[in-house]
């Protein structure tokens, strides 16, 4: 009899995948276990292996369609078998129930349940070995998670908890939504493609309720909000029709799918969201580059010759986030969760977009295990490999564009996170010498990013203060 087998679950956050490749035709054999197709979620590729066994008898996606996981995918039975009475719809519903709390930020890391981030300001590709510029990896990201509205209408085939944050996000009435999810469940594409009149109706049902004039009056600007037409972006051209826009030739589209829509809603949600202030400060960078030179030169059997000055920036960090616990913690609206542990997070450049592993449990870590776990999941990220064990939330993130010759910038807070550090490249610094003459010192610098809603400028600035010390002094940090 033939069997129906379905896209697994990818993820408590994942609710659709793209399918980039088929490894069976209609015809072929299989058992269970055989690798059907690799499929890409917004932060990793997978495989997707067969549970039934016998003939493939149909392939229902093609290369290049987005699939909602649990929806079906191949028919598998007896050769000739006659399919046409198999019910394709009923195998996608045994979707999970309907939650009012986005999946997605309610993944736990391992030293305690917190959002899962993603996005970023700016990442950079781990070398092997690293330079004066003080980089090697960058990190950052950022995630903002709008709890949705009361009383928003859903539909009898329910609403993913995806889809409910990007209705809250845009406005939009889930009432006027069609699913297209597995049984008919609005999903989270669904709201994304939903049309300028459901907005409109969403804004009409708020300004109906709460309005902007004092005690919470709906104004005459209000109705006119609510009742405005949406604007549209102007129609797309396609670069192999050879149209072109004003005077110059469309070259290429990209759809924003997958990492890079992640982190195009989680960036402009972190910038709504928070009250963002950057403090710039350096380090001196004498000590941090003369270990280097040393790690590489010693023996493999210390294993320290590939510890780089990104790692030991990031050792450092770790040591000074156990001093400053105001620095290593969440905000979730009306609750700041300070954490004991450091999960950091550090971001990739990969050919998908940036991603952000996190070192779980990084203050257990000795300089050397940090260095490697660090570059393992790197690769991992890089190679598309990466799994949600190493994706998992992060307590503080760090970002480093020093690769790149970046002397200041601003990173961007990755909520619920309340600070992230960006790491620029080591410069000659003009600095007053013990018998007063002026010396040229290689500095470090950095960029402290803080939610000043809930971190004052000082602690902030303390917080640098006591990195900067150690940087210069990495050498003590290692005795302590």
């Amino acid at each position: 009899m033939a069997e129906i087998v379905v896209l697994p679950q990818q993820g408590n956050s994942v609710e659709e995948v793209v399918l980039l490749d088929w490894n069976v035709a209609e015809g072929d054999s299989v058992t269970a276990g055989t690798v059907l197709c690799e499929v890409e979620t917004d932060k990793a590729t997978m495989e997707v292996e067969s549970t039934a066994a016998g003939t493939v008898l149909k392939l229902l996606a093609a290369a290049g369609d987005e699939v909602p996981v649990k929806s079906p995918l191949v028919v598998v039975g007896e050769p000739g078998e006659d399919i046409s009475n198999l019910d394709l719809g009923a195998a996608g519903e045994q979707d999970s129930p309907d939650s009012s709390a986005p999946q997605g930020a309610q993944e736990s890391a391992a030293t305690g349940g917190t959002p899962s981030p993603a996005g970023s300001s700016g990442p950079t590709t781990p070398s092997a070995d690293a330079s004066d510029s003080s980089s090697d990896l960058p990190a950052s990201s950022v995630s903002s998670h709008a709890a949705p509205s009361e009383g928003t209408p859903t539909s009898a085939a329910g609403v993913s908890p995806r889809a409910r944050m990007r209705a809250a996000e845009r406005g939009v009435n889930l009432a006027s939504v069609s699913g297209s999810g597995p049984g008919g469940r609005i999903i989270e594409r669904d709201v994304l493609s939903a049309s300028p009149e459901a907005t409109a109706s969403a804004r009409g049902a708020a300004a109906g309720t709460q309005g902007t004039g004092i005690g919470g009056r709906v104004t005459s600007e209000d109705v006119a909000v609510a009742d405005s037409p949406r604007s549209t972006p102007p129609p797309s051209t396609s670069a192999g029709t050879g149209t072109s826009t004003g005077n110059t030739a469309v070259a290429e589209e990209i759809s924003v799918t997958g990492v890079r829509r992640v982190i195009a809603d989680r960036m402009l949600a972190s910038l709504q969201n928070t009250a963002q202030l950057t403090l710039d400060s350096s380090a001196d960078a004498r000590t941090l580059k003369s270990l280097r030179a040393r790690f590489k030169q010693s023996g493999e059997e210390l294993d320290l010759n590939g510890v780089n000055l990104n790692d030991m920036l990031m050792f450092a960090v770790v040591q000074t986030l156990k001093d400053h616990p105001e620095l290593n913690a969440h905000f979730t609206g009306d609750t700041i969760r300070r954490f004991s542990g450091v999960d950091l997070g550090f971001a990739v450049d990969t050919p998908r977009g940036l991603l952000v592993p996190t070192v779980l449990n990084a203050h257990t870590l000795s300089l050397a295990q940090l260095s490697r776990q660090v570059k393992e999941l790197a690769q991992r990220a890089i190679d598309g490999k990466a799994t949600s064990n190493d994706l998992a939330p992060a307590t503080f993130t760090v970002t480093n564009l020093g690769a790149f010759g970046i002397e200041r910038f601003t990173p961007v807070l990755n909520p619920p996170q309340v600070a992230i550090l960006g790491v620029n490249s080591i410069n000659l610094k003009a600095v007053e010498g013990s018998d007063g003459a002026v010396e040229h010192v290689p500095h470090m610098g950095l960029s402290l990013t803080i939610n000043h809603q809930v971190v004052d400028g000082a602690p902030g600035a303390r917080f640098l203060q006591t990195l900067s010390r150690r940087l210069a002094e990495f050498d003590l940090l290692l005795a302590r």
